[in-house]
């Protein structure tokens, strides 16, 4: 399994059932040296899915005082990929430390 972490809408439930077929269960953590921004997405079909063109986005502070709250969700390698095709291109993922210690995956701003 791998550990996703979700500061968005990856945690609407009607995302998860559309992308994953199940819905997901996870526990908070929280991610430090990133601020949450907001991009406009044109993808239609996750416009569709998200029900906003305006989609939250993590830009890297590097400030310890900056923290951004979000759900840490396992998933399997194939969901993994699933997720990517769901975040657009404005989105890469990489991985990160949260303050739980936890290595997990997050999208972050392209």
């Amino acid at each position: 399994m791998e550990d996703l972490f979700s500061y968005g809408t990856l945690q609407k439930i009607e995302v998860q059932i559309e992308s994953f077929n199940r819905k997901l269960t996870g526990f908070s953590d929280c991610l430090s040296g990133y601020v949450v921004s907001k991009i406009k997405i044109m993808d239609e079909h996750v416009i569709k899915l998200s029900g906003t063109d305006l989609h939250p986005a993590l830009i890297y502070t590097g400030n310890d005082d900056d923290k951004v709250s979000g759900v840490v969700y396992q998933v399997t390698k194939i969901e993994l990929v699933k997720a990517d095709e769901y975040e657009v291109d404005d989105y890469k993922r990489v991985r990160v430390i949260l303050s739980s210690g936890r290595n997990a995956w997050v999208y972050i701003s392209d």
